[in-house]
């Protein structure tokens, strides 16, 4: 059985948006080998469990929301767009999923951000459009390129995509943008492994493997967007094979209560 992969609706409000953007997503994950679950933000939060533990993995995509400021101790600047209550809600019950079970979780720019403030992160509101505007949008297919950590799990799963870029001693790998957010305050249990080089902006996170934890959790978050480019990116595709590889290979954490 090919591995079922929950997805949200991006919005709760927006149902156009959503038809185009769910489908990318879907379509990524069932090139990949797997099943999408479609997941709506109106479920009540027992559905939402009840699909949750039908899956092997959890697939956090993009919004055009921005998450609620209070959730990280800030007020919302002007430029915030409005948030997404039941959006928030769902990805909450899914990234408590993935943490429980250890569920392999991909986060994608709205998702990503989702990840961070959920394990206490901050994100900057607005970026200036200055030297990088990542706000380009999905008619712009490279926007900028982004530097990969070498030792990273995303530097090993996009190594032989043919698309990396040497550049000193380390490589770059050009990327879409559609976002005007992005990560301040990296999240407890969360790590860089991606930056923007011209301005520092944070464009991948990856969990920390625990201490002893041979390959660790795979919780991968990016800021672009390959589900838009995995016709024609192999970076993209190596990015949703490793993805579900990984979920395909998944079982439910082991629980040794002590009775002593």
């Amino acid at each position: 059985m090919p591995p079922r992969i929950a997805i949200p609706l991006p919005t709760s409000t927006d149902p156009e948006y959503n038809r185009r953007a769910w489908a990318q997503y879907a379509e990524a994950v069932r090139r990949a080998g797997g099943e999408p679950v479609e997941i709506a933000c109106t479920l009540d939060s027992k559905e939402i469990v009840r699909l949750a533990n039908q899956c092997q993995g959890i697939l956090l995509p993009g919004s055009p929301a921005d998450l609620n400021p209070s959730k990280y101790g800030a007020d919302p600047e002007p430029t915030t767009a409005a948030a997404d209550p039941a959006r928030e809600n769902v990805d909450e019950l899914l990234l408590q999923d993935a943490h429980n079970l250890h569920k392999p979780l991909l986060c994608i720019c709205y998702g990503m951000q989702s990840l961070n403030v959920w394990r206490t992160g901050t994100l900057v509101q607005n970026l200036l459009p200055v030297p990088v505007n990542h706000t380009a949008g999905r008619s712009v297919a490279v926007a900028h390129s982004v530097a990969l950590a070498p030792e990273s799990r995303l530097a090993r799963i996009l190594a032989d995509s043919g698309e990396l870029q040497a550049h000193g001693e380390g490589v770059r790998l050009p990327v879409n943008s559609s976002h005007h957010q992005a990560i301040g305050i990296v999240g407890d249990g969360l790590r860089v492994v991606a930056r923007c080089p011209q301005d520092g902006v944070v464009e991948a996170v990856e969990g920390i493997p625990a201490p002893g934890e041979e390959g660790g959790h795979f919780i991968l978050g990016l800021q672009w967007h390959p589900e838009r480019t995995q016709e024609t990116s192999a970076a993209s595709r190596a990015i949703f094979d490793s993805f579900l590889l990984v979920a395909s290979a998944w079982q439910p954490r082991v629980v040794r209560a002590s009775l002593g």
